[in-house]
């Protein structure tokens, strides 16, 4: 124990729960070594991607591979590029009827594309001629997609407040069986965690939803999701004085048959179980955003840290005068009694945006090792570490929320760049901006 860093009996406990040795992680010298080539990231002059015709730049995803850059764009079109080349690869013209708004690739080869047109489609990299199928089924814009490869099941969500479930074991030219599995209004963004064990839900007006031990085969009907009761989040330092802040009215988010908000009863009754929480159960919270106590915000953007850790949101307020980039560590374990409220965020760090193309919604990421954040900042992008280091957010999670560490900023676009990624095996940064300009940022030397 003694030669572990930071000494001690405790010391020593906390690193075996980590999952660390006493030697060194050769994979946390990798990380050293990557955090070095990320602060040496300049944009490729070589490298900016455009054609003139596909509009703004809505989403970016590489193949888990690495070896294909997608980009969504806002007139229809789905752009293939081959990042280490540089090289254009395919442009999918028609891709869908109007704007693509998101990509995710289900393995290295297939891709599913979602558009305000509200279908989905599922293309194949070895034959981008024709689409494998369309998918029929929400009634408003599809802006998300999700997949839980452990089932193979496709996840999505759209401004009609829906969440539907794919199941692609079954696609046939005609599309895949589905089933609505969540409605909410005012739904943003939906994500599951790596592990697919939670989903959570942000929307327009200020609720993050959280549903626990996710079951994705479980039929759910609205209304039938057992409460852990809704609180706002709080800091460390709001820890002692949370029973002053009051919920938010628990049903107010959800439809529940138009009949209003669950019975206290109900919410009691679902959260008596001890020991745990039940399958799918819904907790409803209001993050808190600096500045914006007693303002309503919009939360525009929701990610996942890479290894399920944290969570990672970009807020606006109402009056679009103020926008934060947050970073909520997950608490977990059941509420310490059966009737009191659950909190499985807590507010860590923050920051401060430029807070410039209004209305936009900007698309941040984390890096693939979770130790820097990419957040697009008016005319170009900053690297974002949770302290000067890059360290991983469990060696330095304080004791009340803290400024976000600017590691770098790199201006490459002459408009609001609304979306970034980071490539997921090469030291690289694609960023898409409203002119339709894409740039790819590599070390130099």
């Amino acid at each position: 124990p003694r030669s572990v860093p930071g000494g001690g009996l405790f010391g020593w406990l906390r690193g075996r729960s980590l999952g660390r040795s006493a030697a060194v992680d050769p994979a946390r010298d990798t990380f050293r070594a990557m955090t070095g080539l990320y602060g040496s990231i300049q944009p490729a002059d070589s490298v900016y991607l455009s054609t003139r015709t596909h509009g703004a730049v809505f989403n970016l995803e590489y193949s888990p591979d690495g070896s294909v850059l997608t980009v969504a764009c806002e007139q229809t079109e789905v752009l293939l590029f081959d990042p280490i080349s540089s090289k254009h690869i395919k442009t999918l013209s028609e891709a869908h009827e109007d704007c693509v708004n998101n990509i995710r690739f289900l393995d290295n080869r297939l891709f599913a594309t979602c558009s305000d047109d509200t279908t989905i489609a599922l293309w194949d990299l070895r034959k981008l001629n024709t689409k494998v199928c369309t998918l029929h089924g929400h009634t408003s814009w599809v802006k998300n997609i999700e997949y839980d490869t452990n089932t193979r099941l496709l996840v999505t969500s759209g401004f009609d407040g829906n969440v539907i479930i794919w199941d692609t074991n079954r696609c046939t030219e005609e599309g895949c069986p589905h089933k609505k599995f969540f409605h909410t209004r005012f739904l943003m963004r939906m994500r599951l965690t790596p592990d697919c064990s939670k989903m959570l839900i942000s929307t327009s007006s200020g609720y993050l939803l959280i549903l626990h031990d996710l079951d994705l085969n479980k039929s759910l009907e609205v209304g039938s999701y057992p409460i852990l009761r809704a609180r706002r989040t709080t800091s460390s330092s709001d820890i002692t004085s949370s029973g002053s802040s009051g919920p938010r009215a628990v049903g107010s988010p959800c439809h529940q048959n138009d009949s209003g908000p669950l019975s206290e009863k109900h919410m009691s009754r679902s959260s008596q179980r001890e020991g745990g929480s039940p399958r799918n159960s819904l907790e409803v919270l209001t993050p808190e955003v600096p500045g914006e106590r007693d303002r309503g915000n919009c939360i525009t953007s929701l990610q996942l840290h890479p290894k399920g850790w944290a969570t990672l949101l970009r807020c606006s307020s109402n009056t679009d005068d103020q926008e934060w980039t947050c970073v909520y560590e997950f608490q977990e374990g059941a509420p310490v009694r059966p009737v009191s409220p659950r909190c499985s965020l807590r507010l860590t760090h923050c920051i401060e945006e430029a807070n410039v193309g209004r209305g936009y919604i900007k698309e941040l990421c984390f890096s693939p090792d979770g130790r820097m954040i990419s957040s697009p900042h008016g005319f170009g992008i900053r690297l974002l570490g949770f302290d000067a280091h890059c360290s991983e957010l469990v060696d330095c999670l304080p004791k009340e929320a803290s400024p976000l560490k600017e590691i770098r900023s790199l201006y490459s676009h002459n408009d609001v760049v609304l979306t970034t990624k980071f490539s997921p095996t090469h030291c690289q940064i694609a960023s898409g901006c409203l002119s339709g300009r894409v740039s790819l940022y590599q070390p130099k030397f």
